[in-house]
């Protein structure tokens, strides 16, 4: 029996703003290096971009409730794709820093909420059997979303079209306004009873601790030993701003988030989980196209492809996971289970060298960090919820803070394996440099080659130069290649970590 056109309608909604929000992060992050390049912009310009709009996208996840409250869902939805399609279209047609700032900026302000929205959809629209269907439909926006990003961002980047990644989100949120348009026809449930009230100055400290976190950490490699004073006062400054911005929110009589009725440890726990596991999909994001773009040589082109190859293994996991939940929903073996995946991706990424064969050594690894997420992101969300789902304001707040943190973990773990990325790479190449000098036998060897190679013609002065250049890349190359061994050294620790915690924590049973 097919269900209604109305029920249809509203999968596809919840699907494609599951598959807008993480597509635009997804393809964003996979091709940091090539947008930097054609808008010339530099690492610390490209960061403080991923700070700002990562701090709107939080601002703009804190206020969904107030704003569905005020307009109903529809029009909030609709509201949002309008201001997204124009943030993505300044993307697409910028040319420097200033033009994608301003970009991304609107996107968060107007995207930022996407995912957010379709769970709330989800929740508000659907009940019984149909609800699960939209929980499926919700992941697998989520998984194609993550499987699709590096393939569709590679590809426009090796095309030299690298705007056509924000004209797609362009389009897909003129969809989105569609979708809301024809599925979300208001109701008596479209707006909310209980009106939550904003403190501005409470709003502006939200921003401020949180663009100060991130920004604060991505600076931590360029001004750590010349401001560290400053840097760490910023970092301690943010924590106590968001620290207070919490604390007001569970005081104040009609919160915009009602931290009071939702702090429990069944929920800080799976905060916790939820902030891990968007850690390392972040991190994962910036450290998997430095090994194989920078230290191993693969193409863009070769680069999407595998990505998306690996991470297509998102899908068959989300297939995997649908069909064992509702009949073993017990969740210790299904955590365990996707740590070990993520220990066991890291071990092997930890055995890569020059040379390396993509399909037998990297492919494997890489779909296991798939197997990784799509295990251990939605039984969080099963277990997490479980016990703030008995009011549904409560449980909607319960939501914004967790794609609020989901936004932030995202983005501070791109700037963690950015600092550390750059910091162990100084580490190596410091090291390996000291062994290249014009009297080593490898150097000489080398020297010997590059004559061979012209066949005598290339003089012993131009021989010894040309050498010194192909050393400083090779070195150069090892570093990386050194310092993203130890990035998933340190993700195979934490994997095994997680699976210890998993196997013995009492919290979720």
């Amino acid at each position: 029996m097919h269900p209604p056109v109305s029920n249809r309608l509203l999968y596809v909604t919840i699907f494609v703003l599951s598959l807008t929000e993480f597509l635009q992060a997804g393809m964003t992050a996979f091709a940091a290096a090539p947008l930097m390049g054609n808008l010339s912009l530099g690492p610390e310009e490209f960061s403080l971009i991923a700070s700002v709009y990562a701090s709107l996208a939080i601002l703009a996840i804190s206020l969904q409730r107030w704003w569905v409250e005020r307009l109903g869902g529809q029009h909030f939805i609709q509201l949002s794709a309008v201001v997204s399609v124009a943030g993505s279209l300044l993307c697409a047609t910028s040319h420097d820093f200033n033009g994608f700032l301003l970009g991304r900026t609107v996107m968060a302000l107007g995207g930022g909420a996407f995912f957010t929205a379709s769970r709330m959809v989800l929740q508000h629209r659907l009940a019984g059997p149909q609800r699960f269907v939209g929980i499926r439909c919700l992941a697998f926006g989520l998984a194609i979303g993550i499987a699709a990003a590096p393939w569709l961002a590679a590809a426009a980047v090796a095309e030299g079209h690298w705007s056509a990644m924000y004209w797609l989100l362009a389009a897909l949120g003129l969809l989105v306004f569609v979708l809301a348009t024809l599925a979300l026809n208001g109701g008596p449930r479209d707006v909310p009873q209980r009106r939550s009230a904003v403190q501005p100055w409470q709003q502006l400290l939200l921003v401020g601790a949180s663009f100060g976190l991130l920004y604060g950490l991505q600076r931590l490699y360029y001004d750590f030993y010349a401001h560290t004073l400053a840097v760490l006062l910023t970092l301690l400054g943010a924590l106590a701003g968001l620290a207070l911005y919490l604390h007001q929110q569970h005081y104040q009589a009609d919160p915009l988030l009602r931290v009071r009725e939702m702090w429990s440890t069944r929920y800080l726990t799976g905060l916790g989980l939820f902030g891990f596991a968007y850690v390392m999909l972040g991190a994962n994001n910036y450290a998997v196209p430095v090994l194989l773009e920078r230290a191993l040589g693969f193409g863009w082109q070769t680069l999407g492809l595998i990505e998306a190859l690996s991470l297509s293994a998102a899908l068959l996991t989300w297939l995997v996971m649908s069909r064992l939940l509702p009949r073993h929903p017990s969740p210790r073996k299904f955590l365990v289970t996707g740590f070990c995946a993520l220990a066991l991706s890291g071990t092997l990424l930890t055995r890569i060298h020059t040379g390396v064969d993509l399909w037998r050594h990297v492919l494997p690894a890489l779909a296991l960090q798939s197997v990784f997420l799509l295990t251990v992101l939605p039984v969080s969300a099963m277990q997490t919820f479980r016990g703030v789902e008995h009011e549904e304001s409560v449980f909607s707040h319960a939501q914004q803070l967790k794609n609020m943190m989901a936004q932030a973990g995202i983005a501070m773990g791109i700037a963690l394996a950015t600092v550390g990325q750059q910091w162990r790479s100084a580490v190596h190449y410091e090291v390996l440099a000291a062994q290249v000098n014009l009297y080593t036998p490898q150097f000489t060897a080398l020297v010997q080659h590059l004559q061979q190679t012209m066949s005598g013609a290339l003089p012993a002065p131009e021989a010894t130069q040309l050498a010194l250049a192909q050393a400083a890349q090779l070195v150069a190359q090892q570093a990386t290649l050194l310092a993203t061994i130890d990035h998933f050294s340190l993700v195979a620790l934490l994997g095994g970590m997680g699976m210890l915690v998993a196997a013995l924590q009492r919290v979720f049973r």
